[in-house]
């Protein structure tokens, strides 16, 4: 086995083989650890000896030895009879026909427990990552631009907070499960966003964090496949990530949609998200993600950026601010009106989102009254917009972007 497939199969049966831990035991910060040692023993016997027939279970079963050892040094460190009371050591044999199930429900109810409600954002992406996507506490911090130290802190204080919280580790009952759910697809859209448009640091985008998103997201896919935002959700992400190659130059630097080169764009994400958008389509009404997902087909089946479906995605974001208040949405379909209707009508809505504390601080929305006040032929005053929006973005790439185009227009 090639060490990519071997990673690959590690990283798919973490996920799993936490879950049958937490599900059968509990302890959910003791079982992560013990599972990651048995990670550490599969990476040296399987190399040497070659992977199990049921690689799974094999984990399970070392995994679970890991967790009675660190169960019993927990037990001789409280050292008090009505704590030691309270632990239940497992059972070293592997025998119930439940935990060599598929990676189906438990693989589903672990991200729902990263994404409690109870845990700030912050806490359930750091959580989802590391216990679901099988992320190292360092590899999860420097996604973040934030030290290992700190990183390790917050997934601690996550943990902890689910230990006291006393959680059962099942589904949700069926009057929370959607909203779960909604907290679930929300957590694996900002993973997927900030991969795909880092915020801070010297990179435009993070494709492992991306690719991770979409992983992540397929596998809540499989296990809800007729759940019609699940789909918008993975049609989004692959449509809006089959552009990647062009979004950036040899040199890191910033390419604008409009002068991308379509032709290098991934054709079989493209065909694959069209699929699922037209799947979710036919079950439900029509959720964000779904209507994200269009506007996305919308641009990937344009042969040019003036050959967009301009007025149509309008009508889309429209819909979207139907149905959720975000001044981002408010921002694209300025764009999208402008591109339709002309710059100045862009304008108009733009002085409208100024007055949105939320987003009147946002470079992005600099970056656009710049854009559109070139279009009208006011350079001065783009180049200002430019040069402020610089200021305030943390993006290494658009900064230089930002300052290219004020250089630019200077007289």
């Amino acid at each position: 086995m090639r060490d990519r497939e071997f990673g690959d199969l590690l990283r798919d049966l973490t996920p799993q083989v936490l879950a049958a831990l937490v599900r059968r035991y509990g302890h959910f910060d003791l079982a992560e650890d013990a599972v990651q040692e048995g990670l550490l023993a599969a990476a040296t016997q399987w190399e040497a000896d070659g992977v199990p027939a049921d690689p799974k279970a094999w984990l399970i079963t070392v995994a679970s030895r890991k967790l009675t050892d660190l169960l019993r040094s927990e037990q001789a460190r409280q050292r008090r009879e009505d704590r030691v009371a309270q632990w239940t050591l497992p059972d070293q044999r592997y025998a119930s026909p439940a935990d060599a199930r598929g990676p189906s429900d438990d693989s589903l109810i672990l991200l729902f427990l990263c994404c409690h409600p109870s845990l700030s954002a912050a806490s359930q992406i750091a959580l989802t990552l590391r216990a679901v996507g099988g992320l190292t506490t360092a590899e999860v911090g420097r996604a973040f631009l934030v030290p290992e130290e700190t990183m390790t802190r917050r997934i601690t204080r996550a943990k902890q907070s689910i230990k006291e919280s006393g959680i059962p580790f099942r589904m949700p009952p069926a009057s929370e499960r959607r909203e779960r759910l909604a907290a679930v697809l929300h957590v694996l859209y900002l993973i997927f966003n900030e991969g795909y448009a880092t915020t801070s640091g010297p990179s435009l985008q993070r494709a492992d964090l991306a690719t991770e998103a979409i992983r992540l997201a397929r596998m809540v896919h499989r296990l809800l496949p007729d759940d019609s935002e699940v789909s918008g959700l993975l049609a989004l992400m692959l449509l809006t990530d089959a552009r990647r190659p062009t979004r950036t130059g040899p040199n890191g630097e910033l390419i604008r949609l409009a002068d991308q080169d379509r032709s290098r764009w991934n054709r079989n994400q493209i065909s694959e998200g069209l699929a699922l958008v037209q799947q979710a389509l036919t079950r439900a009404e029509v959720g964000p993600y779904q209507l994200q997902a269009m506007i996305a087909a919308v641009h990937d089946e344009a042969r040019s950026s003036d050959a967009t479906d301009w007025p149509q995605i309008v009508e889309l974001y429209e819909a979207l601010m139907r149905l959720a208040d975000n001044p981002v949405v408010g921002l694209n379909h300025a764009v999208a009106v402008a591109m339709a209707q002309g710059p100045r009508a862009g304008l108009v809505l733009l002085d409208q989102l100024e007055k949105d504390r939320r987003i009147a601080d946002d470079p992005r929305l600099l970056a656009v009254r710049a854009h559109l006040l070139e279009r009208i032929g006011d350079r001065a005053e783009a180049r200002t917009c430019y040069e402020a929006a610089a200021r305030r973005t943390t993006s290494l790439p658009r900064q230089r972007y930002l300052h290219e185009q004020a250089a630019r227009l200077a007289d």
